[in-house]
Order: C-alpha cells, then structure tokens, then sequence
C-alpha cells in the first residue's frame, strides 16, 4: 500500500484512500500508518468507517494516531457502514447514529470532551493523552458517505464534505449539494470545517483508439463497480427490493444469472458468504457478460480523453472537487491515467 501512495504522491495526486470493511479487506489504520511514514504530501482517507463497525472513542484514537503521524492530511470519512455491514450479513445503522457518531468523532478529534453513551450509561470522555500520540491540534477532514438527502443534511449540519460512490449523474450530485447547504444554512456557518470537499469515488478507462466502449479491457477496469451493484441489489431483492425494483430488465436478469453464478438465493441467510468474495477485486473473465454497457455508463467514467475531460468539467461544475479512482488491473497505470486527464 505504501508504494502505492508514494506513486499516487509522485504523480502529484490530492489523496490516497482505503476501505474500512474489515472482512473483505485489510486494516486501514494498519495500511495509512505505513502510507503516513512513507509520504509527505499526499492527504490519506478512510472511505468510509462507521458506528456500526467501531465506538468512536476508538475510531477517534485511531484517527488523532494517524494525525500524528501524517498531521494535518487525515480524512475521516463515515457512513452507515452499507458493505461493511453486509458482508457481515447485517442491516447498516442509520443517519441518526452516524450523525451523533460524527459529532463525538469531531469532538474528541478536537481534543474536546463529548457525551459518550453505551445503554444506559453515559459518561463524558476526552482524550487522557493528547500529544505525541494522539494529535489533536492539526484539523482532521470529515466526510459523509451520501446518495440521498438524510446523509447530505447530516453533512450539512455537521459542516463536513460528502464523498459518494458511483454517482455520475450531475443532477444528483446539485441535490445533494443542494440538501447539504440548505441544512447548514439552517444552522448558521459556525459549524464548517476549513475544508469541505465533494468526492466522487469511481473507475477509470481510457479507450484505445477505436476501442468500443463495452471491450473487455473496459468492462474488467470498470467491472468490479458494476457486480459491487449487482451484488448489492441481489443481496437486499428479498427484505429491501426497493432498490432492485428501481433496475431495468437487463440489470434485473443480471442480477438474477449473479445469484445463479454463485450459487445462492435472495433469501438464503447465508447469501453474503456467496455474493461479497473478491469484493471490489478484479472480475473473473467468465463474469464480462454481467458488466452492462449501461451499468458501466452510470457508475464508470469510459471514453476517450475529450470525453471524460468534458463529462469531468460537467462533474466539477455540479461540485465535484475530487475523483476517487478504484483501479483493479494496473494501479500505478491506471492512476497515472488520472493524473494526466486532469492535468
């Protein structure tokens, strides 16, 4: 991982994110701490932890560790732990307790005291060794994970930055924006922190001269979102099909050819084992025909460079600040991609 964030720096490159979901991948405290020593530079996220994976006393300790090593370049990022959650084979938790997450994580991140609550104790606590462990004083970057307008009002009244993924449509991207100021206007502006960045995490192809936009180079660069999707939707079919309701009939029979592929059901209780392995991985060639065309278009940016320098300046006026790239097959080629469409 540190090799990778020392290429991501070297390419001049704003951040370098890792996923907090402990059953499918590594630590992110573990790999950050190997980042921090390893730049200078480059801002180093978390996208995105959650209450329902850790307390927010020992989120916050292992945040203001990571401020300590990399100060002032440490993005928090929270959510209500969706994959984390699911690969778990549980519910995530709700806006509510994020938001009340995110407000001891900002307090005790702040070397502040804060209500903390488990049952019906409730205690105030603060960090007992602020310092040289544990760095308080340099600001630490909060986001919230959002693709409705609950998460985005919490944003907005926490003061913090949103970070979305797959949201390509600009219209989404001003209602959330929309909903973030309208719910922080109603507060006042004491609570914005100094930054408050929008961040879009999605894949990255380039086509090849005359590529099709649908070639096996661009569904395997951009496939590991499509069957994140796809596995998402198979997973909630039976106790939350709203979301599978809202698919077109190709995307439904995807979906329905996934669960055959892996061998489960909608309502198997034991269905997250089947659909999460190699979650965000490298797809298998045998799973190309479930990449759609029109999945890649919703959730990928594919195109050639005056393609996606236009659809990123349509992103960017809607208020994107930041792309996140998710690469699976080069990573050092694939974020040097970035680097020079943004240039």
């Amino acid at each position: 991982m540190e090799d990778l964030a020392v290429h991501a720096e070297k390419l001049g490159l704003h951040s370098f994110w890792v996923n907090d979901t402990p059953m499918v991948h590594g630590d992110p405290f573990v790999a950050l701490s190997l980042c921090a020593k390893a730049t200078k530079r480059i801002r180093l996220g978390i996208g995105v932890t959650s209450p329902a994976l850790r307390s927010a006393p020992a989120a916050a300790s292992g945040f203001a560790s990571l401020n300590a090593l990399a100060p002032g370049r440490v993005i928090c990022g929270v959510g209500t732990g969706n994959t984390a959650r699911r690969t778990l084979g549980m519910r995530p938790t709700t806006a509510a307790t994020v938001e009340t997450f995110l407000a001891q994580l900002q307090g005790l991140c702040a070397g502040r005291s804060v209500e903390y609550r488990e049952g019906d104790l409730v205690r105030d606590v603060r960090f007992l060794h602020a310092g040289a462990q544990a760095n308080t004083a340099d600001p630490i970057e909060f986001v919230v994970a959002a693709l409705g307008p609950k998460a985005a009002a919490v944003a907005g009244r926490r003061g913090t930055g949103l970070i979305s993924f797959g949201l390509l449509d600009p219209a989404a991207w001003r209602a959330l924006l929309n909903v973030r100021h309208n719910a922080a206007r109603d507060l006042g502006s004491r609570r914005t922190q100094p930054r408050a960045d929008s961040y879009l995490v999605t894949a990255l192809h380039v086509l090849d001269g005359d590529e099709a936009a649908d070639s096996d180079a661009a569904r395997e660069a951009t496939g590991h979102l499509v069957l994140s999707l796809l596995a998402f939707a198979a997973d909630t079919a039976a106790d939350t099909p709203a979301f599978a309701d809202q698919l077109g009939p190709a995307e439904r029979e995807a979906v329905r050819r996934l669960l055959d592929r892996r061998g489960t059901t909608a309502d198997a209780p034991d269905r997250h084992t089947k659909l999460y392995p190699n979650y965000l991985g490298r797809i298998a060639p045998q799973d190309r025909d479930l990449i759609l065309p029109s999945l890649m278009n919703n959730l990928a940016l594919v195109g050639t460079h005056d393609d996606l320098r236009a659809r990123v300046a349509t992103l960017r006026q809607a208020g994107v600040d930041e792309l996140l790239i998710q690469p699976v097959i080069d990573p050092p080629s694939e974020m040097a991609q970035l680097a020079e469409l943004l240039s």
